[in-house]
């Protein structure tokens, strides 16, 4: 299975404020699974990582979200914490990057607080979902149909609610993302 991904480019689009964990143990299996995985961010460097309510680990940005192409890579990541999704939706350029994979059918996995983005992506309406449990009302009245499961899977669209629930997000995100088309695949 370590190939599973293998030839596959897969974006985590995420900035300051991410839940350490939401962002490194997806990371640490997409490429376990040989995908190549990039850090797409609003600004360069590096961005800080949040271990609950303490700082945690930073990571790396590969690319800034001017530099990144959406159309470059065959699957999303959307991790959580509560700052990082509340400052992605609230800057249009992560909401069309993330439109781009709903709008070309591309699998997408978002944790935690993640979906947040999928309400200004304006691609929550219809779709079942889950997610931390504050933003229930939100996706509910964006349209979406909130569950309260560790995992739920809903055509290209895997979510989950919190950091306990990473091993079944993680194992449903690489199954979602091996039937996705690679970048290079699409050429």
């Amino acid at each position: 299975m370590a190939d599973q991904l293998q030839g596959k480019r897969i974006a985590i689009v995420a900035t300051d404020g991410f839940e350490q964990s939401e962002l490194f143990e997806p990371q640490k299996a997409l490429k376990a699974a040989g995908a190549t995985v990039e850090i797409i961010a609003p600004k360069s460097g590096k961005i800080q990582g949040m271990e609950h309510h303490n700082k945690g680990k930073k990571a790396s940005v590969d690319r800034t979200i001017d530099a990144a192409k959406a159309e470059d890579y065959a699957a999303l990541v959307l991790p959580g914490g509560v700052a990082n999704p509340d400052a992605l939706r609230a800057d249009e350029r992560g909401a069309d990057f993330v439109r781009h994979f709903f709008e070309t059918q591309k699998p997408v996995a978002a944790i935690c607080h993640g979906p947040w983005t999928l309400i200004e992506a304006q691609v929550a309406k219809g779709r079942t979902v889950t997610s931390w449990p504050s933003l229930k009302t939100d996706l509910k009245n964006a349209g979406a149909n909130w569950v309260d499961r560790e995992v739920v899977v809903d055509g290209h669209l895997v979510t989950s609610r919190k950091p306990d629930d990473l091993p079944i997000f993680c194992a449903k995100m690489i199954e979602a993302f091996s039937g996705a088309e690679s970048a290079a695949d699409a050429r």
